[in-house]
């Protein structure tokens, strides 16, 4: 299969799993962090040294356990690296390459610091915490329609988990978002009255 159908494939299938009721994070798993890890991991690819290929891949599958079942999530990369690769075994696609996806997968969390050995995997790594700073008004409605918290709360809680994404993220990853960053710090941070 050639890499662009197996890409097509493989997007068509997270795509389909986040579109299912069983999905508990529903469709916006998909339009507000997965498609928005994917469109990063792409665009930055050659920033961070890293195959187009091998990150596409990668970011389309990161959180694919998390979408398939939630009582994965606390163990999703473990999980999803698994099903990463049931899934590229069954399109073909080469074991060296599928094992270079699992990797970046197991490693995509900032809350497990683990080595990282290729480029690839810091660049998925950066990528799902840079996602944050692209979706904060699904952070905001997370925060203020799902755990019902009051303004400044929310803002803070939104704020703090953007400072937590940051500072996980590679220089290089920083300094694709500061200014995402100091723009959200300005918005959410507390009021300054002595305007």
């Amino acid at each position: 299969m050639k890499i662009d159908d197996v890409i097509t494939n493989i997007y068509n299938e997270v795509k389909r799993r986040c579109e299912l009721p069983s999905n508990v994070y529903g469709i916006g798993a998909w339009d507000h962090h997965i498609r928005v890890v994917y469109e990063l991991a792409k665009k930055y690819a050659d920033d961070y040294g890293a195959s187009f290929e091998i990150v596409s891949i990668a970011a389309l599958l990161h959180d694919i356990a998390s979408v398939t079942d939630a009582k994965f999530t606390e163990e999703h990369h473990i999980i999803g690296a698994s099903i990463a690769g049931e899934l590229l075994i069954k399109v073909g696609y080469p074991k060296d390459k599928i094992d270079l996806v699992k990797k970046c997968i197991l490693n995509h969390r900032g809350s497990r610091l683990m080595e990282k050995t290729s480029q690839e995997e810091v660049c998925i790594a950066d990528c799902d915490a840079m996602a944050h700073f692209y979706s904060v008004p699904s952070l905001l409605s997370m925060v203020y329609r799902e755990k019902k918290l009051g303004i400044d709360e929310g803002s803070k809680f939104v704020l703090d988990k953007l400072e937590r994404s940051y500072n996980k993220m590679s220089d290089r990853g920083k300094q694709l978002v500061k200014k995402q960053y100091d723009s959200a710090k300005d918005i959410l941070g507390p009021l300054d009255l002595k305007l």
